[in-house]
């Protein structure tokens, strides 16, 4: 671990949060001097990976970042291949599809496809979603056996984002051996009051899940009827056999030994 890189790039993971701070606010949050804090703040500039505004004098993230962002975004295989039946999936159903990938406790929107009705709806490529609070996020957990292991060791209750977000880990634990064998994820209106989906995993030519593919759907619309999550399914199946998996659901991992 390199402690300057670490802390550039815990400055960016602050601003990524909070969008704008001043360098106080960044140094308390960091526990950091000022005097290292504005060391490393200049040199993220002279990159283009933070600005500061001149009005204010608060920092923010920069234009670099979201170059970065394209780049990863067009050297993603899964991106690129689940395009096409994406569209289709929401013509299909009439439901917003939306493809993830999990990135430590959480969900990247890599690919947004909007509902077909013609109705304003905000781009969501890029949005971060709590992984246990999203259809998504729930499918691709289900099938990390080190990120369901971690989930059930640790004690403290998951961060709440509306009332029904499931907080105890055990429970979350049990809710994700279920997904595991049915092959789909389903959440209502546990990240955003008013929302509800359903997702499934997306396979590749290891057999593990690199992502997940899932249908948006305002609550007046749930639950799904059953052909609109044969859609899902079927669509998720096509993806994966594109992306050279042998089988679909992905094939679960073994469980890691206890003298491992």
């Amino acid at each position: 671990m390199i402690q300057a890189v670490d802390r550039a790039l815990r400055i960016m993971a602050v601003l990524q949060g909070a969008r704008r701070l001043n360098l106080g606010e960044i140094a308390t949050r960091l526990e950091l001097a000022p005097s290292t804090v504005h060391g490393l703040i200049r040199t993220l500039m002279a990159h283009g990976m933070v600005q500061q505004e001149i009005d204010s004098g608060r920092y923010r993230l920069g234009p670099q970042t979201l170059r970065l962002g394209n780049v990863y975004l067009d050297t993603l295989e899964l991106r690129s291949r689940v395009a096409i039946w994406a569209e289709d999936l929401a013509r299909r159903t009439g439901c917003a599809v939306r493809t993830g990938v999990l990135l430590f406790d959480e969900v990247v929107v890599v690919a947004h496809e909007p509902r077909p009705d013609g109705t304003r709806q905000m781009a969501e490529v890029g949005i971060v979603i709590p992984a246990h609070a999203s259809a998504l996020g729930k499918v691709l957990l289900a099938y990390d056996r080190a990120a369901l292991a971690g989930i059930a060791a640790d004690g403290d209750p998951l961060p709440s984002m509306t009332g029904e977000t499931i907080t105890n880990r055990q429970a979350l634990a049990a809710q994700l051996e279920e997904v595991a064998r049915t092959g789909a994820a389903t959440e209502s209106e546990e990240a955003v009051l008013g929302e509800c989906s359903v997702a499934a995993p997306l396979a590749d030519a290891t057999g593990s899940a690199p992502g997940a593919i899932g249908l948006v759907v305002p609550s007046a619309r749930w639950p799904l009827d059953a052909a609109t999550l044969d859609a899902l399914r079927d669509t998720a199946r096509a993806v994966s056999r594109e992306l050279g998996a042998p089988a679909w659901p992905p094939q679960l991992a073994p469980r890691p030994s206890a003298t491992a």
